[in-house]
């Protein structure tokens, strides 16, 4: 890597820096081996499924298990259509080995490649493949590695023998409608739910979902830049609409089906399913108002559920990672809003108090429970906001104790005495990858990543009255008496599940790139955004289009008081949730927002789908007046500042009628704005073209708009 090479190209090639990271880890429970997901540079794309072997005696020592090239030869890796769908629900870009799940003693690692499937010895090198009847989603062995199940993209559930002998169907779909043991699109778009499938601890059941998704409405993305291909059917729940039918059975290696009962009118979304030899089957169902929700034990031999417990809240019942769990004696783990507090609950009794936020759930333990938070309410009135900040604590009934000691943003992995520690900090790129036992560094596993050609430097603060988490970012070589004041760029995503202030440099990089381009950049986490309290994010109930644009408002105002920030001056960017808050903020607020890149803006929530938007808004039919209060397209003829719509035609998640809707919307008004369809793309943009060419195109609009003059040459 040379220093000619432009950020916007960099950043692009390199997929945001992810590629050459080690990722995915798993420890086994002996404590000798790490596997891990890496790519073997930081611009290759594929990655290698690794091993971090840690021997009783001597050095640590890598080594590489499955390698995809190795094991497809010159044909390369070809997708189907339903694992392209399964990587753009999760977000993933790269290729070869992007996810693998192993036995309870990870001996063994089972992953897909181009819809084939494979099996690593992780004891010693080399991977094969095993006939399956593919194409293959979601391999995973049982816990003793005898066997391996997988779902296929005809809707069926199988199981292979580990020596790749005895391969059969344990259920197969009534008609084209029906999947089995695959996460419906909600599941894994908004409840964070990828599987549709759990073994068994013993390894001679799995309880499996049905999912039919014939009540569900259609939407067709067709590709207008190539009209000989026939448009893509996908079958999208938008609010208000039916959901698919997700049902349970317990399938025996036998043969033998048990229907799982439960309310399912009343708690219609399976949103977690847990299954651990320190109890039953444990299911979390909500009601689709997700005002309340039922822990449900299962007996797997008869198919009834018992109430174990059940929660309610008058404004939304949030999920969490790691949750629902047992405690190896039998307690039930989970993650509870109470008193105002965000806390880890064991049992009957919650073991944290308002000095921590509790965002998941990382291991339990025979003797603690490892978990991540960031500072609650009351660590911040003692004076230690640790804005951005995120860490790993143990939680014990003795008490609780932080195993991430510098600032930053931490996660781990555990197991036994065993433990990864994911590392982020604002001063250095990438993240630090440290493998620690009983407290003491044994090994590191080394990032191949490229190092960006530039330094982020935000200063993180909070802002105005309200304390909203804020980071700012000035050009590199500003000087305040030479320079003077700055037009101001903000950078915000600002809505649900969108901590952008993180204490963390690469989490940062593109907003210091366009303050080098002659901007002050403020990005700041309203109301709405996690990480603070369960008060601060349900504040935008029904309300969306009032607190977040509000914060945003309050906090660039505010800064203004401290830091160079030409008021008159005010550009406003974001993707997604950040594109509605970015067109939100030049059609309601012309007087503080003077223009705005909207990137796949949500523009009618009635488009957006079901357990997403009716967390928020509620039912569209109980309550028109939320939905039309938050919609852009009644206030097209507001425009009086410069707006750039971007938009992929091939977007699944917010599809182009968004976009197309509020540009409809503005011509009719007689409102000038640009719009920038991009063929072929999705909501992720991982072309690397596409996603270099969106960073200078948005500048330029950003220039043109708020009248800064062109960069000097050279």
């Amino acid at each position: 890597m040379t220093k000619e090479i432009s950020f916007p190209r960099q950043h692009s090639r390199t997929q945001r820096f992810t590629l050459g990271a080690p990722r995915s880890f798993t420890v086994s429970p002996d404590g000798r081996r790490v596997v891990f997901l890496r790519s073997a540079g930081g611009a290759e794309r594929a990655n290698l499924l690794q091993v971090l072997d840690l021997p009783v005696e001597g050095a640590p020592s890598e080594r590489v298990a499955a390698d995809p090239a190795a094991l497809l030869g010159a044909g390369g890796e070809e997708l189907t259509p339903e694992e392209r769908a399964r990587r753009e629900r999760s977000r993933e870009s790269s290729s070869g080995v992007v996810g693998y799940a192993t036995d309870a003693e990870v001996t063994a690692a089972a992953f897909a490649l181009s819809g084939r499937l494979f099996l690593a010895d992780l004891l010693a090198e080399g991977a094969r493949e095993l006939p399956a009847a593919g194409p293959v989603l979601d391999p995973r062995p049982a816990p003793d590695g005898r066997h391996i199940a997988y779902a296929t993209t005809g809707g069926e559930l199988r199981v292979i023998a580990a020596d790749g002998s005895g391969d059969r169907a344990l259920a197969s779909p009534e008609h084209d409608d029906v999947v089995w043991g695959q996460a419906e699109f909600i599941a894994q778009e908004e409840m964070y739910r990828s599987h549709g499938y759990w073994w068994a601890p013993e390894g001679d059941q799995l309880l499996a979902a049905r999912v039919d998704s014939a009540p569900v409405q259609r939407l067709w993305i067709a590709d207008p830049a190539n009209p000989e291909r026939p448009a893509t059917e996908v079958a999208y729940p938008k609010a208000g609409s039916p959901n698919a039918e997700v049902s349970l059975a317990v399938l025996g290696l036998d043969g033998s089906r048990t229907e799982v009962e439960w309310d399912r009118a009343a708690y219609p979304y399976l949103a977690r399913v847990h299954w651990s030899a320190g109890g039953p089957p444990l299911l979390l169902v909500q009601a689709r108002d997700q005002h309340s929700q039922l822990f449900l034990a299962l007996d797997p031999a008869t198919g009834a559920t018992t109430p174990v417990h059940a929660e309610e809240d008058p404004v939304w019942l949030d999920l969490f990672p790691g949750v629902p769990a047992w405690t190896q004696d039998g307690r039930l783990v989970r993650i509870a809003d109470e008193g105002g507090v965000r806390a880890l609950a064991v049992g009957a009794r919650l073991l944290t108090g308002d000095a921590l936020h509790v965002r998941a759930v990382l291991d339990v333990g025979a003797d603690d429970i490892l978990l991540s938070a960031s500072a609650g309410e009351g660590a911040a009135a003692e004076g230690s906001p640790e804005v951005g900040e995120v860490h790993v604590y143990r939680v014990a009934e003795a008490g609780i104790a932080r195993v991430s000691t510098e600032p930053g943003y931490h996660s781990a992995v555990r197991s036994g005495g065993l433990t990864v520690l994911v590392s982020a900090a604002p001063d250095r790129p990438g993240a630090l990858v440290r493998v620690v036992r009983d407290g003491v560094e044994v090994a590191v596993i080394a990032s191949l990543a490229q190092n960006p050609v530039l330094t982020a430097r935000p200063v993180l603060t909070l802002a105005g009255k309200s304390r909203i988490p804020a980071a700012v970012l000035l050009p590199t070589g500003y000087d305040r008496e030479r320079d003077g004041l700055l037009p101001v760029l903000m950078n915000p995503y600002g809505g649900p599940h969108g901590q952008v202030v993180l204490a963390a440099h690469n989490a940062h990089l593109v907003s210091q790139w366009f303050a080098d381009q002659g901007f002050a950049v403020v990005v700041a986490d309203g109301r709405g955004t996690p990480g603070r309290s369960p008060g601060w994010e349900k504040a935008i109930a029904f309300d969306f289009a009032g607190s977040t644009l509000d914060d945003q408002v309050e906090a660039v105002q505010a800064l203004a008081e401290e830091y160079p920030l030409d008021l008159t001056r005010v550009g406003i960017r974001g993707w997604s949730y950040g594109g509605y808050l970015a067109a939100l903020a030049v059609l309601r607020r012309p007087d503080v927002f003077h223009a705005a890149v909207a990137g796949a803006p949500v523009t009618e929530w009635t488009l957006y789908d079901t357990h997403y938007t009716e967390r928020y808004l509620g039912d569209p039919a109980v309550r028109p007046e939320v939905y039309a209060a938050n919609s852009l397209t009644a206030d097209a003829a507001k425009l009086t500042r410069p707006l750039q719509l971007i938009h992929g035609l091939a977007d699944d998640n917010v599809v182009v009628a968004h976009s197309l809707r509020l540009s409809s919307a503005l011509l009719a008004a007689g409102r000038a704005h640009e719009v920038l369809p991009l063929s072929g793309v999705t909501h992720m943009t991982p072309q690397e073209e596409v996603a270099e060419n969106l960073l200078l195109l948005q500048v330029d609009f950003l220039r043109r708009s708020l009248g800064l003059k062109p960069p000097t040459a050279g």
